[in-house]
């Protein structure tokens, strides 16, 4: 099987390459900068369309939420024209696409977990430019899958735990969010669902779903996992202390509580992914250990629905 990925050093398109390579019979192209950028998509939708895969992954997107205040305008670029044009490429070969959205389309307002079908309310320019992708997306090819999915975090770029990490090193007291909530997802978790689903070929699957980190926390706790699993394995420790979100603005407010629920992805692919405490505590240990190559532990419910 041919999967096409947009993008080229993002964590889902990094984790997407090291599960192909694992699993064999995948073989996994991916496609963006410096050649090919969303900003300018007709080059890559011409690209995508030559390459000819069995299916298309939208991963490649605009993530800079605080930046995305300043630059509306770049943010639907990619987000929006980008989107519809990787779609347009799908939908000309008549393969699925299975497009990553985010958590930041709900408001965070009310309490979670939220379900595919509950209202729609970004407060954020990043989460708007998000959501009109996923309209887009669904516009122009109804073979799409739309995969929303929550705290992405990974060995590799930049992200929570890696900053975790890293601040560590060198201070004693951390302050972190307790207020904001939401589902840590490891990249290859949701890198290694992704390709299920590629592989499956379920004829009536199409639509909209919710696919995150089995569990909720907020960042404060997550920080506290972090760092005892750290600490465990001889990696850098410091004391977590708990902050509003009052006492830490930023240009985008963040949702409250953004978790997912995953029970439609569960009941219908037969796949969840694991509790994050799991999956965080692999990617630590893989972070402090550079030379351990350790598997994602997404896997199906066992018989009897566990």
């Amino acid at each position: 099987m041919k999967v096409l990925a947009t993008g080229t050093t993002g964590q889902v398109v990094t984790c997407l390459t090291e599960i192909a390579v694992r699993l064999g019979d995948v073989e996994l192209i991916t496609i963006g900068r410096p050649e090919f950028d969303l900003i300018n998509p007709v080059p890559l939708r011409e690209a995508i369309v030559a390459a000819s895969p069995d299916v298309v992954v939208s991963a490649a997107a605009y993530t800079a939420v605080d930046r995305a205040e300043d630059e509306p305008a770049r943010a639907r670029a990619v987000n929006v024209a980008g989107a519809a044009c990787v779609a347009e490429a799908a939908a000309r070969l008549g393969v699925p696409l299975i497009h990553l959205s985010t958590d930041y389309v709900f408001s965070g307002d009310d309490p979670g977990p939220r379900k595919e079908n509950d209202q729609t309310r970004p407060r954020t320019l990043y989460g708007a430019s998000k959501l009109d992708g996923e309209k887009a997306v669904a516009s122009i090819t109804p073979r799409h899958v739309i995969l929303r999915t929550s705290w992405v975090y990974s060995p590799f770029g930049t992200n929570f735990v890696r900053t975790i990490l890293r601040l560590a090193k060198s201070r004693e007291i951390l302050s972190v969010v307790s207020d904001q909530h939401g589902n840590p997802t490891s990249a290859l978790d949701l890198a290694a669902a992704i390709l299920e689903i590629a592989r499956s070929r379920k004829g009536d699957a199409f639509g909209v779903y919710h696919l995150a980190g089995t569990g909720g926390t907020n960042w404060s706790d997550f920080a506290r996992h972090i760092l005892a699993v750290s600490h465990l394995n001889g990696g850098p420790f410091a004391t977590i202390r708990g902050i509003a979100s009052a006492d830490y603005p930023t240009r985008a407010r963040r949702p409250q509580d953004s978790r997912l629920c995953t029970d439609k992805f569960e009941g219908i692919f037969g796949w969840c992914l694991p509790p994050w405490q799991d999956s965080t505590k692999l990617v630590v240990r893989r972070l402090l250990d550079p030379d351990l190559r350790l598997q994602s532990v997404a896997r199906r419910p066992a018989a009897g629905g566990e």
